[in-house]
């Protein structure tokens, strides 16, 4: 069962015109809706299992279909009818379990962790793994801290890891970066405290938006770990 039309189009114009807003940090997220690689899933409840099939095939497609034409910046966008209540802990356990669920899915499958990062959640290298392709989560809600996590609806946005990658070989990745760090603080009044570069500390920290301490644990485990990698 799908979301029905009316939600599915409301949904879709709230993401869009929330990006699209002047004090919005984000370039990057700017870049895709402008290019048309924003491809947007309207699901049901992030605390239901309901479409975690669909978005797991999604994202073995998106996976796919980037192989076969890498370039640009581009992302898929999981966005869900509520809850709309959820506080930023709660909203993370949810969001932590629609991602197990995938990554369960993505191991039954037989798909292949991307070797290029770690599949440990406690390794600097980390990042998730669907089709074999790196990918890296932003969770968005209605009850965010950060001005620019606070969305609509609870929506996690799954970005490939290698994009970056190309952009960092460019050259353009560090002003990409600057630039969104810039207009952030400037909408929140001060830096986030939670971003850091790839292989400093896991990035599995900064995917819900919630400030977390040192003793924080993912509460993640794929089926495929291996702690050497």
């Amino acid at each position: 069962m799908l979301v029905d039309d009316k939600t599915e189009q409301l949904a879709r114009a709230e993401l869009f015109d929330k990006i699209a807003d002047h004090d919005f940090p984000c370039v990057g997220a700017k870049s895709a809706v402008a290019r048309g690689t924003l491809k947007v899933l309207v699901c049901h409840s992030l605390t239901s299992g309901w479409d975690d099939v669909r978005i797991h095939g999604e994202l073995l497609e998106w996976a796919k279909a980037y192989r076969q034409d890498p370039g640009g910046l581009r992302s898929l966008a999981a966005v869900f009818e509520g809850p709309g209540d959820l506080d930023e802990t709660e909203f993370e356990r949810a969001m932590w379990e629609r991602i197990q669920s995938c990554a369960d899915k993505d191991s039954w499958r037989g798909q292949p962790y991307d070797e290029r990062v770690s599949s440990n959640p406690e390794d600097p290298h980390f990042s998730l793994s669907f089709g074999g392709e790196a990918f890296f989560v932003v969770g968005l809600h209605p009850q965010a801290s950060r001005p620019a996590r606070r969305f609509p609806r609870p929506t996690l946005v799954f970005n490939l890891h290698d994009q970056f990658e190309r952009l960092r070989e460019e050259g353009r990745y560090e002003r990409m970066r600057e630039k969104i760090l810039e207009r952030d603080q400037q909408l929140a009044g001060h830096v986030n405290p939670m971003l850091t570069r790839f292989g400093e500390v896991s990035e599995a920290r900064q995917y819900s938006g919630r400030l977390v301490d040192d003793e924080w644990k993912c509460p993640f485990h794929d089926p495929r770990i291996d702690t050497d990698r």
